[in-house]
């Protein structure tokens, strides 16, 4: 399958995350102690950040803020978990509460989560109503 084009404000949604979060976390590794919470938010930040990326990618200019049902993305990422970027944005969030000394990153954790939750349903449910069988069948081969 030929990887979609990206557009602009797609190349935003993916560059501009990098832009605030590699020197926010430079910095911040540069204070303070390294402990085993430190050490495990920094591996989770970056696996966050990754998939999140690749994810964006895979999503090429199907991605949306409100849920859109342009084309099923099944290849990439999406092969195994139907709604990568709020997964891997929740990781990257609960890997920035540990990394960061910051008590206020926990409370958008506990308000990102929920939120999440109810997008992925929303999105399954046009999804379903869009694609039908392909869809529901695409989502019994993957997770979230």
């Amino acid at each position: 399958m030929k990887p979609a084009r990206l557009s602009g404000v797609v190349w935003l949604l993916i560059v501009a995350p990098l832009i605030v979060l590699i020197p926010l976390m430079v910095i911040a590794g540069l204070r303070g102690t390294w402990g085993i919470e430190r050490i495990t938010g920094l591996l989770l930040s970056l696996v966050g950040l990754a998939g999140l990326t690749v994810a964006r990618i895979n999503l090429g200019d199907s991605f949306s803020i409100a849920p859109e049902a342009r084309k099923l993305v099944t290849h990439g990422v999406y092969s195994r978990i139907r709604h990568p970027v709020y997964v891997f944005g929740v990781l990257l969030i609960a890997g920035m509460a540990l990394y960061l000394p910051l008590p206020y990153v926990f409370l958008l954790l506990v308000a990102v989560v929920p939120m999440q939750i109810i997008r992925a349903r929303e999105e399954n449910r046009l999804l379903e109503q869009t694609f039908g069988d392909e869809y529901r069948s695409y989502r019994r081969k993957t997770w979230f």
